[in-house]
């Protein structure tokens, strides 16, 4: 009879004990959830590493549910870098640099240029390598696009297959020397001869074959700022470090105008700016119709484009 008393208040003293617990764990885990709502609220998004797309879109992309209000919902939530829905995104990852602040590192896609499929009806967009990285209907600022070469259809992650595989290693050649010297084109268009013709707005510039590339690209870093505002080609083509004659053909229907309101360039380098920057024949001489073309050395001094001090 004792002994049945005594398992009885036992039980009483373990069941007592187990509902405090549970009370305990309860509040525990009610401060905790107070705590997390009134700490953990994203006050401040911070991002890195785009270039593609702007700060608000990424931030748009990683707080795009319902609970991304709190910071620790979207560390977790994205831990796994679900960055497949967002094109030109290779992946995200998120930091928590405070209860209240996040930073979002953005690792882009590569892209240095794109063709349009037929086949596909859509852009291919390639990197340094040549591998396709995305195929869409979108265009992004800033990246080239390639025209006079033809790709029948692309394998997504896969190398560009073109009719020439010479053609794809000049291509990856001169987008990457011009991603260099941060001179990407908005379109580079291959002509007849398979020579690379870029198109800047308004002004062409032929670039000739792939000999001299880089020394050619140098050379039109110099020159492409005197040319604002204006319309014409630049010939790259046939210049070599022994010939340097650069033509630069202004646009007929400008011819008038500028020539009313273009200054004259000075005749001697900036004390600043390294000789082999100024060589005379390094700025293009302007020549009304084409067949009337004379190197920039023998040309008029009144025909030359601005240049600015």
């Amino acid at each position: 009879m004792r002994e049945s008393v005594r398992k009885r208040r036992k039980r009483k003293k373990i069941g007592r004990m187990i509902l405090t617990a549970i009370l305990i764990i309860a509040m525990l885990a009610g401060l905790c959830a107070i705590l997390i709502w009134k700490v953990f609220g994203v006050k401040s998004v911070s991002v890195k590493g785009n270039e593609i797309y702007t700060d608000k879109q990424i931030e748009d992309w990683v707080l795009d549910k319902e609970y991304s209000w709190n910071s620790l919902y979207v560390y977790f939530e994205n831990k796994c870098n679900k960055t497949e829905e967002i094109p030109f995104v290779d992946s995200l990852r998120i930091r928590l640099k405070s209860p209240q602040k996040l930073e979002i590192t953005v690792v882009e896609k590569g892209i240095l240029g794109y063709l349009y499929v037929p086949s596909l009806g859509k852009n291919a967009y390639f990197d340094k390598d040549g591998f396709v990285v995305e195929t869409s209907t979108e265009v992004i600022d800033g990246v080239p696009k390639i025209t006079g070469i033809s790709c029948e259809e692309v394998v997504l992650y896969e190398k560009l297959q073109l009719e020439n595989s010479d053609i794809l290693r000049d291509l990856l050649n001169l987008t990457q020397t011009l991603k260099k010297y941060n001179l990407l084109p908005d379109e580079i268009q291959y002509d007849s001869n398979m020579e690379p013709v870029l198109y800047y707005g308004t002004i062409q510039v032929k670039i000739g074959s792939e000999d001299n590339l880089s020394q050619k690209v140098v050379r039109l870093s110099i020159i492409l700022p005197q040319l604002d505002r204006l319309s014409g080609t630049l010939h790259l083509e046939t210049w070599t470090p022994e010939t340097t004659d650069i033509i630069w053909d202004r646009a007929e229907e400008q011819s008038e105008t500028e020539e009313e309101t273009t200054e004259e360039p000075s005749e001697e380098p900036s004390a600043d700016t390294p000789a082999e920057e100024q060589p005379a024949q390094d700025v293009p001489a302007e020549n009304t119709p084409a067949e009337e073309q004379q190197p920039a050395e023998n040309a008029p001094a009144e025909d030359m484009p601005p240049v600015e001090q």
